[in-house]
């Protein structure tokens, strides 16, 4: 962001200034150095291709999102609320703890979309899209009623122990699930929320897509691959998550003075 705004201040000081233009040297050329905001990558797998536009940039962010419904339709083997992610709440940050804790930190947000790989362009189809982060620091409220996704999160237990929830423990893979459990696991309704990232860094495989059909996306150097996006609306997030608590409690995001 420092880039960009200092981009903006020399636009706008444009108008005060002139300049004739000269030529440089190879040695003076050599020692500018200089990187796009946003930049474009063309990827292929499993007979499809994949174009991702990202921005450069970090962000810090602190923001309560209500009532998302994303891809409402019918599913027979599992209809759950009608709808593939059911997120009553999602909070980026929280107003209880330190200054710090109010912001989330976000960096290189991109979307990626796919295309069936086809030889003549009268057979390429546009088969979706997914929107993401490539990192992402902090605590983030949550309380989800459905989950269409592969999701990861580990907790503490009142008595010390480790209670995991894991949507790879689902008999129909994680489509409209409601991240019911049992025996020593974490559920659904127990999340109040994650705190994304650790020492080493932050998430970084959070994503949501939306498809015609199920897709294998590209996955990040350094992480194992992630389990293919179903059809509908999927949801992505596994790397270094921890529940904020296991007792379905989210925490405050007031403004300050409130």
């Amino acid at each position: 962001m420092r880039r960009l705004l200092l981009g903006v201040v020399l636009l706008c000081g444009m108008h005060a200034a002139s300049a004739q233009m000269q030529p440089l040297s190879e040695d003076e050329l050599s020692s500018i150095h200089g990187q796009g905001i946003v930049t474009m990558t063309n990827t292929s797998l499993g007979g499809y291709d994949f174009s991702k536009v990202a921005l450069e940039a970090d962000i810090s962010l602190s923001a309560n999102l209500r009532n998302m419904r994303l891809g409402e339709y019918t599913y027979s083997p599992r209809n759950g609320s009608g709808a593939d992610l059911d997120i009553s709440l999602m909070q980026f940050g929280r107003s209880d703890g330190t200054d710090a804790q109010r912001l989330v930190q976000i960096s290189n947000p991109y979307f990626e979309f796919v295309y069936k790989n086809a030889a003549d362009g009268a057979s390429r189809e546009a088969i979706g899209m997914r929107f993401g982060f490539e990192s992402i620091s902090g605590d983030i409220g949550l309380q989800i009623k459905t989950l269409s996704g592969s999701m990861r999160v580990t907790g503490t237990a009142a008595d010390g122990s480790t209670l995991v929830l894991d949507s790879r423990t689902d008999a129909l893979g994680g489509k409209r699930w409601d991240g019911s459990c049992s025996g020593s696991c974490l559920s659904l309704a127990q999340l109040g929320g994650v705190t994304a990232g650790d020492a080493s860094g932050g998430s970084r495989d959070f994503w949501v897509s939306m498809l015609k059909t199920a897709v294998q996306f590209p996955t990040a150097a350094g992480l194992p691959a992630s389990d293919p996006a179903q059809a509908g609306v999927w949801l992505n997030w596994r790397d270094k998550l921890q529940a904020l608590n296991t007792s379905g409690i989210t925490p405050p995001n007031l403004p300050k003075g409130r």
